[in-house]
């Protein structure tokens, strides 16, 4: 499938779904979406093993396309009226629509009209099954090892270690599944339960019905974190996650350098030695697990810095830690598996 993913205005510091994809997704990417990097390339602004694509300014200037991915989502995952004329051109093009925002496209008069005229597809992601309920406490029966990636705060490298991970354990010759809850990792993956658009009492039961539907496949689950078990207003989901997967180790992730939660500047960053007690004393109760290593997102760095920070992060977290696009996942291995 030939996808052009738009992320105005954000690429690619805020727009981590199109980031992730252009990493990990199987989709041929034709082109990136940006009024702001107009002729500029993916390689110009992501390193390491990841698709490259031209920068266009609109889709009028996107070539032969299947799907229009919507790579970003701002916070409470509301549509941008400015994107409006880009999916109304994808749709008139036949091009079918992929979203992870909180507001589902299908919803929308116009476009579902436009799908319906054009032959096109709306996929919201963020829509969750119907037949979801609450947690049996049975995810820490399964066979398979569980490892979960929690963080510090949002967007610090969860999923992307999660990815990574299960890469590394794949290569080393693992059977290994990546368990998505968000929309970004079921894009990716093309599976998966939207925790954070899912019934509060049925978060643990949405993540559990995943690790249990894998757990006799696979050797290694990789479950995909959310929020931060600190944050003013995502801290549910992460404690869903949490006690619906029932895992057996847990990988700390942070950025360097952050000092304060995105979005919530008023609410500092407790220590790190802090979110290891509370996520272990938290997991505890339903199932013990260990933060058994970390990642850090050192994008902001020089590789001077970057290897520094580390080291730090190493020594505060007491369990070894790397940042897995800079550096290699596979470091962390023998400590996760």
């Amino acid at each position: 499938m030939d996808v052009a993913i738009l992320a105005h205005e954000k690429f690619p510091d805020l727009a981590k779904t199109a980031t992730g994809v252009l990493r990990y997704g199987d989709r041929n990417i034709v082109a990136v979406i940006d009024r702001d990097r107009a002729g500029e390339r993916v390689k110009d602004h992501l390193a390491g093993d990841v698709r490259d694509a031209p920068i266009v300014a609109g889709m009028d200037e996107v070539p032969a396309a299947d799907a229009l991915l919507i790579g970003i989502s701002p916070i409470g995952g509301g549509f941008e009226e400015s994107w409006r004329g880009d999916v109304r051109a994808a749709l008139e093009r036949g091009c079918d629509v992929i979203s992870g925002l909180h507001y589902f496209l299908a919803d929308d008069e116009e476009f579902a009209a436009l799908a319906a005229e054009y032959g096109a597809d709306l996929w919201d992601v963020r829509k969750p099954p119907e037949d979801l309920s609450v947690a049996e406490g049975i995810a820490g029966e399964v066979d398979a090892e569980v490892v979960l990636t929690v963080g510090t705060d949002c967007s610090v490298g969860k999923m992307t270690a999660t990815m990574e991970l299960a890469r590394a354990a794949r290569e080393a010759g693992h059977d290994a599944c990546v368990i998505p809850t968000g929309q970004t990792g079921i894009m990716i993956e093309g599976w998966g339960n939207p925790v954070d658009r899912v019934v509060s009492d049925f978060t643990a039961g949405a993540v559990e019905e995943m690790v249990v539907e894998r757990g006799g496949e696979y050797d290694y689950l990789f479950v995909e974190g959310q929020g931060s078990i600190v944050h003013p207003a995502y801290s549910a989901v992460t404690c869903g996650i949490l006690h619906g997967a029932a895992p057996d180790r847990l990988v700390l992730c942070h950025e360097a350098g952050r000092e304060a939660i995105h979005g919530y500047e008023s609410f500092e960053l407790p220590p790190i030695s802090e979110y290891v007690d509370l996520y272990e004393s938290l997991a505890a109760p339903v199932a013990p697990a260990p933060v058994v290593a970390g990642t850090l997102n050192t994008a902001g760095l020089e590789e001077g810095a970057a290897g520094e920070a580390i080291a730090a992060y190493e020594a505060e977290l007491d369990a070894p830690a790397t940042d897995p696009i800079r550096r290699d996942a596979a470091d962390l291995l023998e400590a996760v598996l």
